[in-house]
């Protein structure tokens, strides 16, 4: 039970693995250096909920793509299965606008369940035989930022996960927080003052661009 249900946690290094996918083998980390990754499972293909996760993903590629991450998806299916399902998707289904997709990202075939246990994807309670709908955002140093996890019956927000992307890129660059539902372009958080003598500077000189709700809780315009 220890082991299908443990997950990486934030600030681990990712687990690597070597699978067979829909583009052929990968070496994860290796195939991915340098790259952000989101990594996502869903619980079996031919399934109304993931068909549609898997479409706006897919149509989401290229902003992905310029934010220099890499998609990849894991179900308990085999390579033909994945295949299968993804070419009805692209002959056969249109869904809010989109029609013809194609998913060229790969799809791991995980028919032994080994890296849906290695990242804590199968939930006894929820299904002993299908992955949940788990989602690890992964550094360019395999090291996991960030994780989201849904219920079988439940699709994702894909804007969502690109917008956490974008968010903790910037964070990195600029070495800032971002408070609640921001958007890319609004105001983010300075850091925290780590001194008594340095709140009371913030307060009286807040720096340029800066606008200060309290001594911890100081906001500037959001750097390009």
């Amino acid at each position: 039970m220890e082991q299908t249900a443990r997950l990486p946690l934030i600030g681990e290094k990712a687990p690597s693995f070597k699978a067979e996918t829909t583009q052929g083998p990968i070496n994860f980390p290796d195939d991915f250096k340098g790259k952000w990754v989101v990594f996502f499972s869903h619980p079996a293909d031919f399934t109304p909920v993931c068909t549609t996760e898997f479409m706006t993903f897919a149509s989401m590629q290229p902003q992905f793509e310029k934010l220099n991450c890499k998609l990849l998806g894991l179900s308990i299916d085999s390579t033909y299965s994945h295949i299968a399902w993804l070419r009805t998707i692209k002959e056969k289904i249109e869904f809010k606008g989109m029609k013809g997709v194609e998913v060229t990202f790969p799809v791991i075939s995980d028919l032994t369940m080994e890296v849906a246990k290695a990242f804590g994807m199968l939930q006894p309670s929820a299904s002993t035989t299908q992955a949940v709908r788990a989602v690890f955002i992964i550094d360019p140093d395999a090291v996991v930022r960030a994780i989201l996890y849904y219920p079988l019956s439940n699709g994702r927000n894909m804007e969502e996960i690109k917008r956490l992307l974008v968010a903790m890129q910037m964070a990195d660059k600029n070495k800032v927080a971002t408070p609640a539902n921001w958007q890319p372009g609004e105001d983010v958080i300075v850091p925290t003052p780590g001194s008594c003598g340095a709140a009371k500077e913030r307060m009286e000189q807040p720096g340029e661009d800066v606008h200060c709700l309290d001594w911890f809780l100081c906001l500037k315009k959001c750097p390009k």
